[in-house]
């Protein structure tokens, strides 16, 4: 599976950006897509899941009540809405996909196989 994510960007504290990641290659239905980001303090975190095949998501609590993730099969897109938007979710986000995992719990990095190419949000004033 190839992914693309786009939507990143220079948002002030308090802001919102809207993350896409674009799949193709195979059929979307029975795949995980999970969101991380990559920060040189943190190392990579990850923020959320979701499983198109069970309906399962999973959010960080660093991000729960202010991120928001969806999916649309018939597109073959993920979306993390990200609002109420601090410096410290600042990163490099990546979108991931794995098969047959279940976001009732936080999934491992290491259990997605494919990776996007990373987009870069900066939340500063």
């Amino acid at each position: 599976l190839q992914l693309v994510e786009s939507g990143g960007g220079l948002v002030q504290p308090g802001g919102s950006l809207r993350l896409s990641c674009a799949a193709s290659g195979e059929a979307f239905d029975y795949y995980t897509i999970g969101w991380f980001r990559q920060t040189p303090g943190k190392g990579r975190e990850g923020v959320s899941c979701i499983s198109l095949a069970d309906g399962t998501i999973y959010y960080a609590n660093s991000v729960k009540g202010r991120f928001t993730v969806s999916g649309d099969i018939a597109m073959n897109t993920v979306t993390l809405q990200m609002a109420s938007l601090e410096p410290e979710d600042t990163g490099l986000y990546y979108c991931a996909a794995g098969k047959g995992l279940t976001c009732s719990r936080l999934v491992p990095s290491s259990y997605f196989g494919d990776w996007g190419q990373g987009t870069q949000v900066t939340v500063s004033s």
